[in-house]
């Protein structure tokens, strides 16, 4: 099987960039936005939502983007809404059937948006994406904001981009390019490990449970380069990795 095109998979806080993204393009944050009362863990409907370590309870947005917190995460989502959020995603075709030049394609798991659906999807669970969507959503938020139709080619070209396909202002990219890339410099960014000298790497990390598999993970990074004017983006997931002994 193609994992890239047909695999369906949760991708984790992957989708936080997408939040982030959002809030800043209906300007109700800006990065250096503070959000309080970040609790540790927080009750949803019947649910508890937790963070996985103690973060302070003030966070900057973009601190919660670096740092990768559920709850803050899910206080900005909040903030935007659920329709606005539902629209943003549609428009980001991250849950419609992707179109390529394979038969080997596949479509992501249909959801409700019920109680909590909102606070979860923001911080990446409960929504199923394949990871060539991911890559093209992300390229969408890191190129100036415009949506690309993936495609096969033998040799590179330049396709120009619509007015009409843009999801975002290039502004608000730029905002977003300069967080990713502090998500691989911080010294509290998740991918600190990606910080290569020469390529100016930008990108985000995620983790999912592997169904019915509490004790297994799937691991996500997906990045672009170089960070201040992309060129391409780089998705990478690993199947359950383990410490290095």
């Amino acid at each position: 099987t193609n994992k890239i095109t047909k695999g369906i998979f949760e991708l984790g806080s992957v989708f936080k960039t997408f939040t982030v993204a959002l809030a800043i393009e209906s300007k109700l944050f800006e990065p250096d936005t503070n959000i309080n009362n970040i609790d540790n863990n927080i009750k949803c409907s019947k649910y508890q939502i937790s963070d996985i370590k103690k973060f302070p309870t003030t966070m900057s947005v973009e601190d919660i983007l670096i740092r990768s917190s559920n709850i803050g995460t899910l206080k900005i989502a909040r903030k935007i809404g659920e329709e606005k959020y539902k629209k943003f995603l549609i428009d980001l075709k991250i849950l419609s059937t992707p179109k390529l030049e394979l038969d080997e394609i596949g479509s992501p798991l249909n959801f409700k948006w019920n109680k909590c659906k909102l606070e979860t999807v923001s911080y990446g669970h409960g929504i199923t994406t394949t990871p060539l969507q991911a890559a093209a959503a992300y390229a969408a938020i890191t190129n100036g904001g415009y949506i690309i139709k993936p495609s096969l080619i033998k040799k590179p070209k330049i396709i120009p981009f619509s007015k009409n396909d843009q999801i975002i202002s290039s502004e608000t990219s730029k905002k977003i390019n300069k967080i990713l890339r502090k998500v691989v410099t911080d010294d509290k960014g998740t991918a600190s490990q990606a910080d290569i000298f020469g390529y100016d790497v930008g990108g985000k990390t995620g983790t999912s449970q592997k169904y019915n598999q509490k004790n297994k993970n799937i691991n996500t990074f997906i990045s672009s380069f170089p960070s201040k004017k992309p060129q391409y983006i780089l998705l990478v997931m690993l199947d359950d990795p383990q410490v290095a002994k």
